[in-house]
């Protein structure tokens, strides 16, 4: 569950992004490169998270540390405006609220979907498709395994759960016969 603090700085970037046509792709791989600088580092982070460090410095710092990376101005501004206000430590949480802003208003739905083993790309995209047309929108899918479900796939979009898993048809079954 996101912090309120990190879905409102996550929304507010998203309506940036949307409303000036920005490259949200570029935008979300240049916010995870500088999330990965930040987790890499625990000096870094530390100096970051603490107050006896000024905004100014910590902002200099992490300008001569981005200026490399080659990272599009609304991230760059970005992070000055999240060490600004102190919510550094939110960071991993506010890219996150931000992924799914940036999703809802560019119409994506993100789904889950666990099966017994690792899916070919062609079984990952019939699965994509048919996610998508049960949501009724572009489904954004993460996958992972999970034995116990025998075979089969169970996808989850939101509250939604579409089993379509052995260990599902068993529990189902079970459940016939006990009536």
């Amino acid at each position: 569950m996101l912090s309120v603090i990190a879905t409102r700085y996550g929304r507010a970037l998203a309506d940036v992004v949307v409303s000036s046509n920005a490259d949200s792709a570029k935008v979300v791989s240049g916010l995870r490169e500088v999330e990965q600088l930040i987790q890499g580092s625990t000096e870094l982070r530390n100096a970051l998270q603490s107050p006896a460090v000024s905004p100014a410095r910590k902002r200099a710092v992490m300008q001569r540390m981005m200026e490399p990376m080659g990272l599009p101005d609304k991230v760059r501004n970005f992070v000055n405006v999240v060490i600004d206000h102190r919510r550094s430590h939110e960071f991993p949480h506010i890219v996150e609220a931000f992924e799914q802003a940036l999703d809802e208003r560019l119409g994506f739905v993100s789904a889950s979907v666990s099966s017994a083993k690792d899916l070919s790309d062609s079984q990952r995209q019939a699965i994509e498709t048919q996610v998508s047309r049960l949501a009724g929108k572009k489904a954004k899918l993460k996958f992972s395994t999970d034995p116990a479900l025998i075979g089969g796939v169970v996808a989850r979009v939101g509250s939604t759960v579409y089993d379509g898993s052995v260990r599902g048809q068993l529990d189902r079954l079970k459940a016939k016969l006990s009536a």
